[in-house]
């Protein structure tokens, strides 16, 4: 079985990921996968297939909201923007994911 040349994202870690990429200001979704694929180093790249519906499901959950303007290239895109609610949840996730890794290495370590 051929391994696939990036690895699969943890539960959760897009949302969190998504939350963190725009607290530096609104993005339309091409933006936020090119950016978490640059900031990870080419190490993580997020397809389409699950980054517009994390997406559609974070507004509904009233972490971003969406309006539509124009690209840099003259599309029309949709923007994303957190809101309050969406830093409190990065805030959250953020600290749980901490907690998970710390713990993880804690067993790689001494197993």
């Amino acid at each position: 079985m051929k391994q696939p040349e990036y690895p699969e994202l943890l539960p959760g870690t897009l949302y969190m990921m998504v939350l963190r990429t725009l607290t530096r200001g609104p993005l339309h979704g091409y933006a936020i996968a090119k950016r978490i694929k640059e900031a990870s180093r080419e190490g993580l790249v997020v397809e389409e297939g699950s980054l517009y519906p994390a997406l559609n499901r974070m507004v509904v959950k009233g972490w971003l909201t969406a309006e539509w303007g124009v690209s840099e290239n003259n599309r029309k895109a949709r923007f994303y923007q957190l809101t309050t609610e969406g830093a409190k949840q990065l805030e959250r996730e953020a600290g749980e994911f901490d907690r998970l890794v710390r713990a993880i290495q804690l067993v790689m370590k001494s197993a």
